[in-house]
């Protein structure tokens, strides 16, 4: 597998960040046992859990024995799509268009090969504040027919943050609101979450941070800290493993990626500790320990309670972890040959994660921060946001096609 460095800063492995490698049978032992707390809790919820909703390691390596890889297909370099991007977020496909949100606001849309600002119109304004404002952005399945979207963006509420997730159509080149679906998602200056996904089950899944208020993630009363679970008009499934609740995981920190593999195993990226003042406490969190994850219904991540490879009774620890140096994970997205992209913020890097070795590589070096990921028609597509924390170049930001 060739690693993409058009700047020349080539990382040795001695870098990466990955734990040792373990061995399958290991890996496949610990999925298992994960996968028996998420029963028990999701039993003590007295919900059903999702058919496909989560399966072991062994599973993936039964769906890519004869996959060829769309990493090690890669000969070197990229087609620069998209230029002059204001702090891109996340991106959609409709056939050969692309879209893609702003943070500060507006739609791009790239169609045949010219880039046009739409506007987004909302009942609520938006509020662009540190790392709040129009963040995630999926398309309805239909788009096609129907032209309509799903945004999660700021807003402001007597003068508190909060997030909110709303349907809204495409019509004349304005992205227009339909219907608020939620609101009320803890907001504020940092930990946003915010990254939609449509599941195979046809659900809309959605991200959300803490906040910056840890004590979001463990109580369930709260939308913070947590991925989120609804119908498309914004209803609570019956089958969720809260009864009433649109909780579907929770104990996470600032989750930013979703991605399914073929075999409907659902995997979230989470930002460890920032390394940042502990809020109402003294003295500072840890850095580093950015974590993947397997969602299963129910499951408590354990965050602020357990970091890292620690644990604890009905608390689900990382499926993988990273070490005391941060890479930010926030896109993810799945290949057809079941790994797992990550792009990366402070690594600056878009990584390949494989669920069976729990091994993380890196595939693009030297582009600066990778802020989101997509695997379309069979190339991979990456987002880079060195207009926010970063040190932009004359074209940034860009979205970039790998060869």
């Amino acid at each position: 597998m060739p690693i993409l460095n058009t700047k020349g800063k080539a990382l040795t492995a001695a870098l990466l960040l990955a734990l040792p490698v373990s061995a399958y049978a290991a890996d496949q032992r610990e999925v298992e046992q994960t996968m028996e707390r998420a029963s028990v809790l999701t039993a003590e919820a007295s919900q059903p859990v999702l058919l496909g909703a989560s399966v072991s390691s062994a599973a993936e390596a039964n769906t890519t024995v004869k996959s060829s890889s769309l990493v090690d297909s890669l000969q070197g370099g990229y087609d620069a799509a998209a230029t002059n991007l204001k702090v891109p977020w996340s991106m959609q496909f409709a056939g050969d268009t692309v879209y893609i949100t702003q943070r500060g606001g507006g739609i791009v849309e790239l169609k045949n090969g010219k880039q046009t600002v739409q506007e987004v119109r909302t009942k609520k304004p938006l509020r662009v504040v540190g790392e709040a404002g129009l963040t995630g952005f999926v398309l309805d399945p239909n788009f096609a027919k129907n032209k309509y979207a799903y945004i999660y963006h700021a807003y402001e509420e007597k003068g508190q943050g909060f997030n909110r997730i709303v349907k809204v159509k495409l019509m004349h080149g304005v992205w227009r609101e339909q219907k608020e679906l939620v609101s009320g998602i803890p907001g504020g200056r940092i930990h946003e979450g915010g990254r939609l996904a449509f599941g195979p089950d046809g659900m809309l899944y959605s991200t959300s941070g803490d906040a910056n208020r840890r004590e979001h993630s463990q109580d369930l009363s709260s939308l913070g800290g947590k991925v989120l679970r609804m119908t498309k008009n914004g209803n609570v499934p019956k089958d969720n493993p809260i009864k009433n609740s649109y909780v579907y995981a929770y104990g996470l920190r600032n989750s930013q990626g979703l991605a399914w593999t073929s075999s409907g195993t659902l995997y979230a990226s989470d930002h460890g500790p920032s390394g940042a003042p502990i809020p109402g406490g003294n003295g500072v969190d840890t850095t580093g320990l950015d974590e993947i994850n397997i969602i299963t219904p129910g499951g408590n991540y354990g965050w602020p309670v357990i970091q890292g490879t620690e644990t604890a009774p009905g608390m689900i620890s990382p499926y993988y972890v990273t070490g005391a140096a941060a890479i930010a994970p926030s896109g993810i997205a799945a290949t057809s040959d079941n790994k797992i992209l990550v792009a990366t913020l402070r690594g600056e890097s878009l990584k390949e994660f494989d669920p069976i070795t729990k091994t993380m590589t890196d595939v693009l070096t030297g582009e600066g921060r990778i802020r989101d990921v997509a695997v379309h028609n069979g190339r991979i597509y990456v987002l880079t946001n060195n207009t926010s924390g970063g040190t932009p170049g004359p074209n940034d930001d860009r979205l970039l096609i790998l060869k």
